[in-house]
């Protein structure tokens, strides 16, 4: 139990960085991802290329590379980055371009029908968007983006490779120090548990919404 108690405030803490990285990438790339989405829709072929090229790299890579990309390599082109910035930029530029695809998706998945039923009440493009595809789209992804938060909660642990005392930094560095996998074990537990606070809200938030169905 000493041993614990010494170890369980730098894990905590490790933790609050964790915590700090997922949300404000949470609140970052859903909106971005969705402002892509809708810009996919645009019948102008040059930002149609643009986005689909940017959507490719970002899946097409490892983020990790990404995030060594962004802090590692720029300074050499004269664009240094602090840790944290770097970390967030990174990960929203990668999550984003996933968020992107799934609402692109939900997007696709309206029927045409209602469009037209818009027009014909002479809604702008902005009120037939706010009051019709968004509340069905946001219905229609809510699985996947739940998916996609997950993957990200477990993703956050890449962040230690730009030296961020995140919590898998943390219990790195406890268990290299006390010669113990305790801390790591430790670390492992902390990950489920947010996992699993993720799923049982996704599961409540999915309940509530095919309670209109």
């Amino acid at each position: 139990m000493d041993y614990i108690s010494q170890v369980l405030p730098s894990l905590l803490n490790g933790s609050l960085v964790t915590l700090q990285v997922f949300f404000i990438v949470l609140l970052l790339s859903i909106p971005f991802g969705a402002i892509l989405a809708f810009l996919m829709q645009v019948k102008f072929k040059p930002l149609q290329w643009l986005i689909n090229l940017y959507v490719l790299i970002m899946r097409g890579t490892p983020l990790l590379l990404q995030l060594i990309f962004l802090y590692y390599v720029l300074p050499r082109v004269g664009i240094s980055l602090e840790r944290m910035p770097a970390a967030i930029i990174a990960f929203t530029l990668n999550y984003a371009a996933y968020f992107a695809e799934i609402f692109r998706g939900g997007i696709e998945a309206i029927p045409t029908g209602q469009y037209e039923a818009a027009k014909v009440l002479k809604m702008t493009q902005l009120q037939t968007i706010r009051y019709i595809i968004l509340p069905q789209v946001f219905k229609i992804v809510l699985p996947s983006v739940f998916n996609e938060v997950i993957n990200l909660v477990k993703d956050s642990s890449l962040v230690y490779v730009l030296g961020i005392a995140d919590l898998l930094q943390e219990s790195q560095i406890a268990s290299n120090r006390d010669a113990s996998l305790i801390p790591m074990f430790f670390a492992g537990a902390i990950y489920l548990l947010l996992i699993g606070v993720v799923t049982v809200l996704s599961k409540q938030v999915e309940k509530k919404f095919n309670y209109y169905k």
